[in-house]
């Protein structure tokens, strides 16, 4: 027998450590060669790890949302004969696949697995399982003392005693009483320690202001119905985007990073538009890149891309990084007015509210005009609220009269 040790690859990044988000195995599962066995998480790239043998897992490092070094253990797995020579394993990460080499040990006594999937119901009788549904017992409430831990009929008769029994109303409703713990990992806990990050850094000023719709609207309705076969379906952002590249070249400051530790501002003269993307993962950024080489139609076609990357989970790591300004929608579910929180390390984000159409004073009568609100945010050391103020009405006024978006110079 042999044993075949697999370790944390070096996914790149020049980070030290990587997070597991998920195991597809547990100790004393067979594994075959090429199996996926774990999902390792750094910054927004998901690695899959295969199994380079045929064996048996007897020992994992840890549990889903533990932090693990790079070229620490990962794996043991016991193998038939002599694990022989080192082996690499294929790692991919989007099209880009790394290896990394595996450690061969021969054959020791199995070590006890400290991360083996625990059970996935409270151990007990169907019995007493019974008597806590008849007492509206929660299972996952009670701690049990019998061997492994399994509940017994006397450790729900001491929960009730404890006068943690649900009460019923006459009226037959019931309290509830369940909790439920959820351990923040993958991408949600990387999107909570970039929300702080960004929060706990930067001083935000945010500045709303409404713009008329009317006009790009109906530009809009006729592009679409004119458009070209391949062409993708305009929305509003495009259009945004376009005006950004436009205002941007008057106030170049807006389209920068602040690396506070260092003291340093760096202004960009590309326009890489990071477009906030929700997903069934949670909140990605991908970005369009050179956004001011880009006509409307290019734009649009790239952000649809991107977008169906994110949502599909294939976006690589260069797709999500690198934005110099970013766009926030929630598109038909944008509200009034929002507050959205800066893409640290960027100085500025535009967030963009719902279109409704609304009464507006021409000076003569109220007439109904599309309208919509545009709420921004910005890096209050770097951008004052003024030059904030200036950038915004730009925007507003390439919007509101947006045969200026097509015009050069």
């Amino acid at each position: 027998m042999g044993e075949f040790i697999i370790k944390m690859p070096d996914v790149g990044e020049g980070v030290a450590e990587a997070e597991l988000v998920e195991w597809h195995v547990k100790a004393g599962d067979p594994v075959r060669e090429d199996m996926v066995i774990a999902a390792v998480m750094t910054d927004k790239a998901t690695v899959e790890i295969p199994s380079p043998v045929n064996g048996t897992v007897i020992w994992l490092a840890g549990e889903v949302g533990d932090r693990i070094a790079v070229k620490a253990p990962l794996v043991r797995i016991e193998t038939a004969g002599d694990a022989g020579e080192a082996q690499p394993v294929q790692i991919s990460q989007g099209p880009v696949a790394e290896t990394t080499k595996v450690e061969t040990a021969k054959a020791a006594p199995a070590a006890p697995a400290p991360a083996a999937a625990p059970a996935e119901k409270p151990l007990a009788s169907p019995s007493v399982r019974l008597f806590a549904r008849e007492n509206g017992v929660d299972l996952r409430q009670v701690q049990g003392t019998g061997p492994a831990g399994r509940i017994l009929r006397e450790d729900i008769e001491q929960f009730l005693a404890q006068g943690t029994a649900p009460v019923t109303a006459k009226n037959g409703f019931a309290r509830k009483t369940a909790t439920e713990e959820i351990k923040l990992t993958g991408l949600r806990r990387r999107i909570a320690e970039k929300m702080v990050l960004s929060t706990s850094r930067i001083p935000h000023i945010t500045y709303v202001e409404e713009v008329d719709m009317t006009a790009l609207e109906e530009l809009r309705a006729t592009m679409n119905g004119d458009r070209r076969e391949g062409h993708p379906k305009l929305t509003v952002l495009p259009f945004l985007m376009r005006a950004l590249v436009k205002a941007i070249a008057e106030q170049p400051e807006v389209n920068a990073t602040f690396d506070d530790d260092a003291g340093l501002i760096t202004r960009y003269s590309a326009v890489h538009i990071g477009i906030a993307t929700q997903t069934p993962a949670g909140l990605t950024v991908p970005v369009v890149r050179h956004a001011e080489a880009r006509g409307i139609w290019d734009c649009a076609a790239e952000m649809n891309r991107l977008a169906e990357a994110a949502r599909s989970g294939t976006a690589t790591r260069d797709e999500l990084l690198g934005s110099t300004i970013t766009i926030s929608s929630l598109g038909a579910l944008g509200g009034i007015v929002s507050t959205p929180v800066i893409n640290h390390p960027e100085v500025a984000i535009i967030g963009v509210n719902k279109i409704a159409t609304r009464p507006v004073w021409d000076g003569a009568q109220f007439v109904p005009r599309k309208m919509m609100n545009l709420s921004s945010s910005f890096d209050h050391r770097i951008i004052d609220g003024w030059d904030a103020a200036t950038f915004v009405q730009r925007i507003r006024a390439l919007l509101e009269t947006p045969a200026l978006i097509f015009i050069e110079g």
